[in-house]
């Protein structure tokens, strides 16, 4: 009895499988549109994290999150007492230095020089003289040698003062323009403890408090300009060959969901980034929220082609990507075109009358 149960269950079973009808599938003409996802984050134009030049300790924090400030403008004022110390010697180093200072010494130096030169102008006369009467045999050569050596020593003399005058008056001077640019310098590195702003914008974040040690490695603030955002978009390194400027994006974010923005390619950053492969693509709104901020996140389509009309499948219905198959079990070769996420574009191969199976 158990034995011819099972059997005719077993016969219903085939019978059910065999006349089991499977679902066909045609291809129909629907619009289409092909995209590369991106993932990014909202940016302020010209948004840059503003760095200290200089390294210390916070003094003063002139401006709040959220304040507007104009290029140039303090943004905070950091202490470090070794730069004031430095521009202290500085100044007293430029100061003794000073040209002017040490006219003395090079009066002292040109009086001397005055003097041996007139020493030399009268050894240079009685040389003369001697060598004339000598000449006229007169008066002895003991006397002509003498006073060619008192005028050879005065020309020496003289020679040697007015190298010893012209390389002080160079010492002098290389020394008070040193003194006076390393002045300088001091004063440009006391003026790096003033951080300011590089445009006129907003400031979005401090990130550093009044008493906290800065170094010029770390970022204090972010600013940006006040009402102008952009798009930072990361595009898969196998995509990045699609996009192209001007294309369209369509955006959605986390603070306005169910909304949809749209946007438009205006900057393609020609390096790949090699941690994570993706490119940079910058995209402008065409029509900006209301309020935006730096750093939200974004999903995005970038909008390769799209079509009004085309011949279309499930993409689930591809072998190998470039075959079908038909109801009667042929595999046929079909030539695709465009592709989203459900559907793909048939440019060749078959049309809309031909019947097709799940594969």
């Amino acid at each position: 009895m158990f034995r011819n149960i099972l059997l005719l269950f077993v016969f219903f079973l085939l019978f059910t499988a065999c006349n089991k009808k499977q679902e066909l599938f045609y291809a129909a003409y629907k619009p289409i549109t092909q995209s590369v996802y991106a993932s990014g984050v909202v940016k302020g134009k010209n948004q840059y994290q503003v760095f200290a030049r200089s390294n210390g300790i916070i003094k003063e924090v002139l401006v709040s999150e959220g304040d507007f400030v104009k290029e140039g403008q303090a943004i905070l004022i950091i202490d470090n007492e070794v730069l004031s110390l430095a521009q202290n010697n500085a100044k007293a180093t430029a100061r003794f230095n000073d040209l002017q200072i040490n006219q003395d010494k090079l009066l002292e130096l040109q009086q001397s020089m005055e003097v041996l030169k007139e020493t030399l102008h009268e050894d240079s006369m009685l040389y003369t003289r001697q060598l004339i009467l000598f000449q006229q045999q007169v008066g002895s050569k003991l006397e002509l040698e003498q006073r060619t050596l008192n005028y050879k020593r005065s020309k020496a003399n003289y020679s040697s003062s007015v190298l010893k005058y012209n390389q002080l008056k160079r010492q002098v001077d290389y020394a008070a323009k040193q003194a006076k640019t390393n002045a300088e310098i001091s004063e440009a590195q006391l003026g790096d403890l003033t951080v300011k702003s590089e445009l006129n914008g907003r400031v979005f974040s401090i990130l550093k408090k009044k008493g906290e040690m800065v170094t010029a490695q770390s970022p204090v603030a972010v600013i940006a300009n006040a009402n102008t955002f952009y798009l930072e978009l990361l595009v898969d390194e196998f995509d990045i060959a699609l996009i192209k400027v001007g294309q369209k994006v369509f955006l959605n974010m986390d603070s306005y969901k169910g909304k949809v923005f749209e946007a438009t390619v205006s900057k393609i950053i020609p390096i790949m980034n090699e941690r994570n492969k993706t490119f940079l693509v910058e995209a402008d709104f065409v029509k900006s929220p209301e309020a935006l901020y730096p750093n939200l996140t974004a999903e995005a389509n970038i909008v390769i082609q799209s079509k009004e009309k085309a011949l279309l499948v499930p993409r689930n219905l591809l072998v190998d990507q470039q075959f079908v198959v038909l109801a009667n079990g042929e595999k046929r070769l079909v030539q695709t075109g465009l592709i989203d996420y459900e559907q793909v574009e048939i440019l060749s191969g078959i049309t809309k009358e031909d019947a097709l199976i799940k594969p």
